[in-house]
């Protein structure tokens, strides 16, 4: 690791507050695999201009009792689970159904509705979010912060926060596929390999994973009236199951009348990814970032990593797998 002493890149000067430039003076850095480099901040590493949003979403976002916040590590499959989420909280007020041509999941991305504090919303430390348009309540935003860098009015009060964590290998892959849609055109692709050893390393956006993974299993164990620990794998298996857990929790169960109209189904259709991944606002759209609406949908499968990677890197994850997580009591 390397103490970072050489200039920003000229495109970042303009948009990154003296406070994150002066801390990112002292910071250890690496290669990023999309930005030019990412610094270790609080245990975990982050791209430069997403670590001014970790920084201005700690410092401004208040949390309310009413909020939800779904929590993952990158490519965990939190597109699909925001798209639940709003449409289980918000069903109040939008019929969850294809039918209902008016619903907000249809003519937007899920991470329009539910937006990343950190990369949407406190991106620019200057400019602090008006957030009323998330009102009336419940508030539903998401983040990939680990659980210690979390705002402390997250920790202060009662917001229930929903983890969803996904199979290591599958996520080596899909950060792969992701990094080569963003990564800027002058730097051609990036490698599997090489995408595979930062992973290993933990020297990526938001890593290490099981770090990540582990603080938020500890924290569902400690606080389990506010922490809900989910996992991708379970949920594509058994996903009415799932969603009903998730609606106990939240304290929004389902009530007779909506299971027998099929409200659940409605929501798992609604939600699924043939539907989203067809809809014009994906296939077309872009985020307020620039990133293409498309780059969130490839499959949406669990198990993809068998086709992608070697023996000898799955005996490696594997490996240090079992290493990180030897005691915790978790497995993948």
């Amino acid at each position: 690791m390397s103490v970072s002493q050489t200039p920003l890149p000229q495109y970042l000067n303009g948009e990154l507050s003296q406070e994150t430039k002066d801390l990112i003076s002292t910071l250890p850095k690496e290669k990023g695999l999309i930005s030019d480099h990412v610094h270790q901040y609080q245990g975990f590493w982050y791209p430069t201009r997403q670590l001014q949003g970790v920084l201005a979403s700690q410092k401004h976002f208040q949390a309310q009792d009413t909020d939800v916040l779904l929590v993952s590590p990158p490519k965990s499959g939190a597109t699909w689970l925001k798209a639940i989420l709003f449409c289980l909280m918000k069903r109040g007020h939008y019929r969850p159904d294809l039918q209902n041509q008016d619903h907000p999941l249809l003519k937007n991305n899920p991470h329009t509705l539910v937006p990343f504090l950190e990369l949407d919303l406190y991106v620019k430390d200057e400019e602090i979010p008006d957030l009323t348009s998330y009102d009336p309540p419940p508030r539903v935003f998401s983040t990939h912060l680990p659980v210690g860098s979390l705002p402390e009015s997250v920790k202060d009060s009662a917001c229930k926060v929903v983890y969803l964590c996904r199979n290591p290998k599958d996520i080596i892959v899909s950060v792969w596929h992701f990094a080569n849609k963003l990564r800027p055109k002058h730097k051609g692709t990036i490698s599997l390999e090489d995408v595979f050893e930062s992973f290993c390393s933990g020297m990526y956006a938001f890593g290490p994973l099981w770090d990540h993974v582990l603080g938020y299993w500890k924290a569902s164990l400690e606080r389990p009236e506010t922490v809900f620990f989910m996992k991708f794998e379970e949920m594509k298996e058994q996903p009415d199951l799932h969603l009903r857990r998730l609606a106990e929790f939240l304290g929004c169960q389902f009530s007779p009348e909506e299971e027998a109209q099929g409200m659940v189904d409605n929501i798992l259709r609604l939600c699924s990814f043939e539907n989203l991944s067809n809809l014009d606002v994906n296939k077309s759209g872009k985020q307020s970032t620039g990133v293409v609406n498309n780059a969130f949908f490839r499959r949406g499968e669990a198990g993809d990593w068998r086709s992608c990677l070697t023996p000898e890197m799955v005996e490696k994850l594997d490996r240090i797998t079992e290493e990180k997580l030897l005691g915790s009591g978790f497995q993948f």
